[in-house]
């Protein structure tokens, strides 16, 4: 097994309440020349955990810190105009609340981070404060 140090949380940058799936990510990502899906977790719309990438793999979602972390998406992340939001709903923090106890249950001492907290990173993903909102869950 990898080493972890961080997960990392991203949007999917689609429209707010637009229903997709681990697999329409997966089909986007193969499409831009990624061998499989970059995240290794899709919470959807109804707060489903949907596997991506096996957490054994690296993963495709944050440059230069895909061989030591975890890439956990939601979907949703911009309005009706696509501009930035915080989409999530109820049940996607819900879900997204308990794969990170799991995650953090079994690597107790990973960052929890959002895709905009890297250096280089010019984008709003994941549209709210991970630090902030997840920090009772960090070390």
């Amino acid at each position: 097994m990898r080493t972890i140090t961080q997960i990392v949380i991203h949007c999917s940058a689609t429209q707010e309440g637009a229903n997709f799936q681990v697999d329409d990510i997966r089909r986007w990502h193969i499409q831009r020349g990624f061998k499989d899906v970059g995240y290794h977790y899709v919470i959807t719309l109804n707060g489903d955990i949907q596997v991506g990438r096996p957490i054994e793999q690296v993963g495709a979602h944050v440059k230069g810190h895909n061989s030591h972390s975890i890439g956990v998406c939601y979907i949703g992340g911009v309005n009706e105009k696509l501009k930035p939001k915080d989409t999530r709903t109820l049940l996607q923090k819900v879900g997204l609340q308990i794969l990170l106890v799991v995650l953090k249950s079994r690597f107790p001492k990973v960052n929890i981070l959002g895709h905009r907290d890297f250096e280089n990173v010019n984008k709003a993903c994941p549209c709210f404060n991970v630090k902030s909102e997840y920090k009772k869950l960090q070390l």
